[in-house]
């Protein structure tokens, strides 16, 4: 049991109350994210049982489910037959293909090669600083990564990161990585993506991303804005994509 809950078990009743009504098992849910936003169950972890957290916010075990239900349906725990509920990480392949929206034409996805390019830091400009919730001028670590598919570049990814976050992280680091990118932030900085918004458009592509990608210069690519965001939805990723599309597709599901 966490240490943090055995002190004080947490309770609806605790809860502020707000003018508009929320269902018991919402300000349950709401309890659950601020206790895996504090790290009292890491990534991979399981959480207490359905009956524990019954007791311990001394609500019935069917509310309790049903908030965890919504966790689950959210990719924020992971429900195991016969084993339990977990907090969802993105060492697990379920969760990290999540964000993984590049899949090729035919056959299946292949593993990605990544060379970080460049891993520096910046001041925040006055549009990266709005979009991560920063002060202008507060350190980012600004990131170029390539990515390529049977050694073929394919995405050229410009991210951008809140330096207070990420404090030590250096190319060296990422280069010597060889798992998924958010994987990494997660066991390294304690730094969980739960969700992201995406903006996608077609783009001619300049003389450097060009470059990078191997092909000639305004051949229209897809470009890719994504904030990612963390529990209680705070930004902690800017990520600016460039993807060749001529033997892959941008896929997505609408449920």
């Amino acid at each position: 049991m966490p240490e943090a809950l055995a002190r004080k078990p947490l309770s609806a009743a605790s809860t502020p109350v707000s003018a508009a009504f929320r269902p018991l098992y919402r300000q349950i849910k709401d309890l659950l994210v601020q206790a895996l936003d504090r790290g009292d169950w890491k990534p991979g972890e399981a959480i207490p049982s359905e009956t524990e957290l019954a007791l311990r916010f001394q609500v019935s075990q069917g509310t309790v489910r049903k908030a965890v239900d919504e966790l689950a349906a959210e990719n924020l725990l992971l429900r195991r037959q016969g084993k339990g509920t977990f907090v969802s990480t993105h060492h697990e392949a379920r969760v990290r293909f999540r964000f993984l929206r590049l899949a090729p034409n035919q056959g299946e996805v292949q593993p990605a090669e990544s060379q970080v390019l460049d891993c520096r830091r910046v001041r925040a400009s006055a549009e990266i600083a709005r979009v991560l919730e920063l002060k202008g001028g507060d350190p980012v670590v600004a990131i170029r990564r390539l990515l390529s598919f049977a050694s073929v570049p394919t995405v050229v990814d410009d991210i951008y990161l809140p330096g207070a976050l990420f404090k030590g992280l250096s190319a060296e680091l990422l280069n010597g990585y060889r798992g998924p990118l958010y994987g990494f932030f997660e066991t390294e900085f304690g730094i969980s993506m739960v969700r992201a918004e995406e903006k996608v458009r077609a783009v001619s592509a300049d003389a450097d991303i060009s470059t990078l990608l191997g092909v000639v210069q305004d051949t229209p690519i897809l470009k890719v804005d994504r904030i990612s965001f963390t529990y209680a939805d705070r930004p902690v990723e800017l990520r600016m994509g460039h993807y060749v599309t001529d033997r892959y597709h941008y896929r997505n599901s609408l449920n």
